[in-house]
């Protein structure tokens, strides 16, 4: 559905763009527009991890006390391994009562539960599973989301609007071979992005681990994408 509704629009905008040689000339030109698809496998270095600290308590008081000392110490760790204070943001913070709903009977408050998270920006990938470890060893025991991205994409994306171009005019060069006809100049060339398939994510929560040797991690490639519309004109006989 994305696909058409770019090309529509493109068609659209061509059609406005030629009207007036239109009116002129009492004649619209021929024109065949053929979409293309070009996309590029890239090795993330940058890696995004979210993570924070769930307490209980009696109180509400009580429980973010203990978050407080908690969170506390996971921004000491980030600090010693590297991790600059504009890499760290805080990301959610909640406090909730914590029920009972035991024994069909009605639901009884017993306490509060203390959530606070930070999204950490590491630009190390390679020390993500030494981090992770060290997070945990804090005192983190909520773990939403890791995921990874490319830094710099412009050479990359270049090469896949390249990609992109060269298959939407060989695409041209096949029906106009195939319909006998003969392309003329380019007439517009539109943009429209590629969706890009989901960045690899682990989730975790309400962990409680023991010394163990630093997480595995894979980072894998990224496909960074573009799709482009060409519409040319066709020669006159």
């Amino acid at each position: 559905m994305q696909r058409l509704s770019f090309a529509a629009a493109a068609v659209i905008g061509l059609l406005a763009a030629i009207s007036p040689a239109f009116a002129e000339g009492g004649k619209m030109p021929r024109i065949i527009s053929l979409s293309g698809h070009g996309e590029v496998r890239a090795t993330p270095d940058i890696a995004y991890v979210t993570s924070g600290v769930v307490t209980q308590g009696a109180t509400a008081a009580e429980a973010l006390a203990a978050n407080t000392k908690a969170m506390t110490d996971l921004f000491a760790a980030l600090k010693d391994s590297g991790i600059e204070d504009r890499d760290v943001q805080t990301s959610n913070f909640s406090v909730q009562p914590r029920y009972n709903f035991s024994n069909n009977q009605a639901p009884k408050m017993v306490g509060y539960d203390v959530s606070n998270n930070v999204t950490v920006t590491l630009r190390k990938v390679d020390t993500l599973g030494a981090l992770l470890d060290r997070m945990v060893q804090s005192g983190s025991n909520q773990i939403s989301g890791i995921s990874f991205d490319v830094s710099k994409p412009d050479d990359a994306m270049d090469e896949a609007r390249k990609l992109a171009t060269e298959d939407a005019t060989r695409k041209a060069k096949v029906y106009a071979k195939a319909m006998s006809i003969e392309l003329g100049n380019v007439m517009q060339v539109s943009e429209g992005s590629a969706a890009q398939p989901p960045m690899p994510m682990v989730r975790s929560t309400m962990m409680k681990v023991d010394a163990a040797p630093p997480v595995p991690m894979a980072a894998g490639e990224q496909t960074l994408a573009v799709d482009v519309n060409v519409i040319w004109e066709i020669k006159q006989p």
